[in-house]
Order: C-alpha cells, then structure tokens, then sequence
C-alpha cells in the first residue's frame, strides 16, 4: 500500500487583508480521491497543523467540479481536512509521495517553512515522488540539495504563471511572481500553449502541475507513475 503525504496551507488572507484565501480544493480533492481510489495510505499535514482555510475563490459554481462538490459537502473528509497534522509530527514519516496542494496562501506559508524543505529534499534525495501543482510549486522555491544547489535547478517544471495572475485579478495581491521566482532558481519553466488550461510536468521523481484546471491530469499521471 503506497503512503501519501498531502501538505496544505493554514492561511486564510492576503497580506493586504482585503481579500480572502486558502487551500484551492481541487487540487487537494482529485489526487486525495485518486488514492483513494487506490486504497492507499492518506495524510493530510500543514504547517501548522488544525484548520484550513479554503479559498472562497475554488467555491464558485463555474470551477467547482463534482469531485470537489462531493468533498466539499462530505463532512467526514472536511473533519480530516480540518484536523490536518502539522508538519513537525509527519516530518521524520516514510512516503511514497509527498504532494505540495497550492491555492494562492501557500505563497506565504509554503516557500521558508523548514519543515516542507526538509520533508521535499529527504523524499527527493531518496529517490522517492515529490509533487506540486499551481502556487504550491513556491514550497520547491527553497528547497536545497545536501550539494547545496536548489532542488529546482536545471529542471523542467511548471506552475501557476504571471500572464494567469493577470487572468486571475491577484497580480498586486501576490507576495512575489512565482514565474520569476522559479526562473530565477535556474528551473525551465513549461506553459500551457493556452493558460489556464492543463499542464503537467515530469522530471524524473518531480512532477509539477501549472494551475487548478491540471487538478484531474496530475491525480492521473502522479498515480501512474507511483504504480510504475
């Protein structure tokens, strides 16, 4: 039975606290109903721990898929989301697959929490699958190997782009551009020909998924390789 670690965020705001954010649901949902699916061994952990926050954003009718809907009104699964491990308790744990969800919060709790660098560098020196999708690729930003390179030096990935936070409306919300952040550590970066539309990435044991519309690819195609 494979073991999945699923790490999400604990914030619920911007900086500038008009807006509202969180987890963005679908890109938890579909890998979490995947290995379901698989009967496989699920953990959900944040920084934190406890409570998330779900981006109200994810909630809209029109991006609001029927997975997510069912999770979403599943209370079983929103009493385990909102009694997610926290990192410090899971960190030292064996996976077959450590999984970053995105949702524009990760940007602030993703990026220096030392629990998610050591966690992605240990499964990714271990050769074991490390995954990302959407703004929770910024959890790779500062990941280094033990030869102190970042972990996304030299290698093709994707993840949520500046022309999609355009489309978005969350360019002067954002903490930093997660397109010039990733170039900027020396990775490839590989859009979608059109935006917001599916895009998944595989390096080797890195797979990295562009936007929440990548959500049903990259449940398929990290299950895929984790049964290879």
């Amino acid at each position: 039975m494979k073991k999945i670690l699923l790490i999400v965020t604990n914030i619920d705001k911007y900086a500038s606290g008009r807006l509202k954010t969180g987890l963005w649901l679908s890109e938890l949902t579909h890998i979490y109903h995947a290995a379901k699916g698989k009967g496989w061994d699920i953990t959900i952990a944040s920084p934190k721990g406890g409570e998330v926050p779900i981006d109200p954003e994810s909630l809209k009718p029109w991006v609001l898929d029927k997975i997510s809907k069912g999770y979403y009104e599943s209370p079983a699964f929103m009493d385990e989301l909102n009694h997610s491990k926290s990192l410090e308790e899971v960190k030292r744990d064996s996976f077959d697959c450590v999984y970053l969800a995105g949702g524009h919060a990760t940007m602030y709790d993703f990026p220096d929490d030392i629990n998610i660098q050591f966690i992605v560098s240990h499964q990714y020196e271990s050769r074991k699958m490390v995954a990302a999708i959407c703004h929770g690729v910024g959890g790779l930003l500062n990941v280094k190997l033990s030869n102190n390179d970042y972990l996304i030096k030299g290698k093709s990935m994707t993840g949520f782009d500046w022309f999609e936070e355009t489309i978005a409306r969350r360019k002067r919300e954002v903490p930093f551009n997660l397109e010039a952040a990733i170039k900027a550590r020396g990775a490839d970066l590989k859009k979608a020909f059109i935006p917001m539309t599916s895009n998944v990435v595989v390096d080797g044991n890195l797979i990295t998924g562009q936007n929440p519309f990548s959500s049903k690819e990259m449940a398929k195609v990290v299950t895929q390789q984790l049964e290879k």
